[in-house]
């Protein structure tokens, strides 16, 4: 049974890293004593190593051990032997590429579609859709294919920001981002505000945290969806 956390982001701005999530990655990963971290997202442009090690740090409070998947001479084996799986935020564009280069992305799919616990925050929940085609990050390198986990029946796009209307920025809107993307294709795209997540059980998937998410279909004004919405029906 499928047991993931898809977080729109991995710090809020007044806690620590991880902080807001720790209680519920607690009781999500409450049979792990380690977890595998894949860093190829790298925010920044951090090392592989860094990144990992800041996300040992954040762990280590609830005591589970990190082990970046780098560190591993198979990036197959470790994803099969892991006991929990996080992938980090970063672009979405170099994590997808490393994915397909490592030959792991349909790998990490089965994997997590078997049952082994999964966290993805910003870029390692964009991948969690159908595909990367709704990111908010620049396409610095170019992968082989915009398809990515499809953990869940649709697209998502984390750190969605509401128009401020006080603002002078004269540019698009993250909602006419996505009307650009429905132009083009009709998979629905849920706009996750930080310090949201989904939690997915099996075939169920509901919407966490405070906010509210915005949804958005194919040729229908958007919507509000509450916190504690069920979404598994959506496709």
């Amino acid at each position: 049974m499928k047991s993931i956390i898809i977080a729109s982001t991995s710090t809020l701005h007044e806690g620590s890293y991880l902080e807001y999530l720790l209680p519920t990655l607690k009781s999500h990963f409450q049979n792990c004593k380690s977890i595998l971290f894949i860093p190829f997202a790298r925010p920044g442009g951090i090392s592989h190593d860094d990144y990992t090690a800041k996300v040992a740090q954040a762990f280590a409070s609830i005591n589970i051990e990190v082990k970046g998947i780098h560190e591993f001479e198979s990036a197959e084996n470790a994803i099969k032997n892991a006991e929990g799986i996080f992938t980090g935020g970063g672009n979405t564009f170099l994590l997808v590429t490393q994915l397909y280069k490592h030959n792991i992305m349909q790998l990490l799919s089965e994997t997590v579609k078997n049952g082994t616990p999964y966290l993805g925050t910003s870029a390692g929940s964009n991948i969690c859709g159908l595909s990367m085609q709704t990111t908010n990050d620049m396409p610095i390198v170019y992968p082989p294919s915009f398809q990515t986990l499809g953990l869940i029946p649709f697209n998502l796009n984390p750190h969605y920001l509401d128009p401020d209307t006080q603002s002078k920025h004269m540019g698009e809107t993250r909602e006419t981002r996505i009307k650009e993307f429905h132009a083009f294709n009709a998979i629905p795209v849920l706009g996750l505000r930080e310090g949201s997540w989904l939690e997915v059980k099996g075939n169920k998937i509901t919407l966490k945290g405070n906010l509210k998410a915005r949804l958005f279909l194919k040729n229908e004004n958007p919507t509000e969806l509450e916190t504690e919405s069920d979404l598994s029906s959506l496709k």
